[in-house]
């Protein structure tokens, strides 16, 4: 097969079969594109919706973004995880106000300059957003090119899959092409029970029809297990949060105050442990009720804010620690 006659097929395929409803394909701008693409660094579609959703409700533009803090955007965030991605996009949107005039770059060279955009990234904002065929290299596109050019016996290097990924994507409608090879492999060339029958590429694809070996995991049996002891400060109907700014896995965020960032005179009780996987570490949170007859800051360098409870969703705070808070909001009313 020609590399045209392998993008026109992957072009034909999406125009008819291809996940159009996702949210970032309507109204297309490279601002969008670069929202949507960040957010499904290492995270699934399902999970991105509803944070695109709310995020571009916020911002809906460059411009509407501009004056954004770095804690406005990691409110938005809350929940998502990998929380650098958020700071990124804070930077980015420094640099693009500060020294593109508010505009999206157009070239490789500046957008793979910016914070937290790879080759693949730009990659999707050259080919998707601005209409010039460029290849892209993420997991399922990885997948559909190892598969059709190999019959399973081979196994590319990632230089062989970019140059393969580059020999197929100089395609005349470059945005239907990229958005259509991510959605053979998302939905059709899936790692596990491929439905070669549904793929338009399975009548010169190497691996068509082949039994899939699923590639098993590697089990993870040392997970580093970090172990917190955090205390929920209660005072005059509000709690006392802390900018988390001296460890990376929560880093720009609001969390509740170490336990030994108060008096040991003021009286406590524990009122859960959370047990919280990550990616790459395990945590282990105690937290601890203190009520307090007036409210305090504590005398160090971090910095604090009381909130009341019910304000707790405007707050950019890690998933279960805004869980645990509000619940005690709920079981407790202050």
């Amino acid at each position: 097969m020609t590399t045209n006659s392998f993008s026109e097929k992957v072009i034909n395929w999406y125009e008819s079969h291809g996940r159009h409803d996702l949210q970032w394909r309507k109204a297309i701008t490279p601002y969008r594109i670069w929202i949507s693409e960040i957010m499904l660094q290492q995270t699934q579609v399902v999970t991105v919706k509803p944070y695109f959703k709310k995020f571009i409700k916020k911002y809906p533009t460059l411009k509407s973004i501009k004056d954004a803090s770095e804690d406005e955007i990691l409110t938005l965030w809350s929940g998502l995880g990998f929380y650098k991605r958020a700071r990124n996009i804070f930077q980015t949107k420094e640099i693009i106000h500060s020294e593109h005039k508010g505009r999206f770059p157009k070239t490789f060279e500046e957008i793979i300059g910016l914070p937290g955009i790879g080759k693949s990234t730009t990659g999707a904002i050259m080919s998707i957003a601005h209409k010039i065929p460029t290849p892209i290299l993420d997991g399922n596109v990885k997948r559909v090119l190892q598969r059709y050019f190999s019959d399973g016996k081979s196994i590319f290097s990632e230089k062989e899959l970019w140059s393969l990924s580059l020999s197929v994507s100089n395609a005349a409608n470059s945005n239907l092409y990229t958005q259509g090879i991510m959605d053979i492999g998302a939905t059709v060339c899936t790692p596990q029970n491929p439905e070669c029958s549904r793929c338009p590429l399975s009548s010169n694809c190497s691996s068509a029809f082949l039994k899939i070996e699923a590639v098993k995991s590697k089990k993870i049996t040392d997970l580093k297990t970090i172990k917190m002891e955090l205390s929920l400060f209660v005072a005059d109907q509000e709690i006392l949060l802390r900018k988390i700014d001296d460890q990376e896995i929560w880093k720009g965020l609001w969390s509740l105050p170490y336990s030994n960032e108060s008096s040991s005179e003021v009286n406590s009780y524990n009122i859960q442990l959370i047990r919280h996987k990550l990616s790459h570490r395990i945590l282990e949170i105690d937290i601890n009720l203190k009520k307090v007859s007036k409210k305090f800051m504590p005398k160090n360098n971090f910095q604090y804010q009381w909130v009341k409870v019910g304000d707790v969703e405007n707050i950019a705070l890690p998933k279960p620690i805004k869980k645990i808070i509000e619940n005690h909001g709920k079981e407790n009313p202050l």
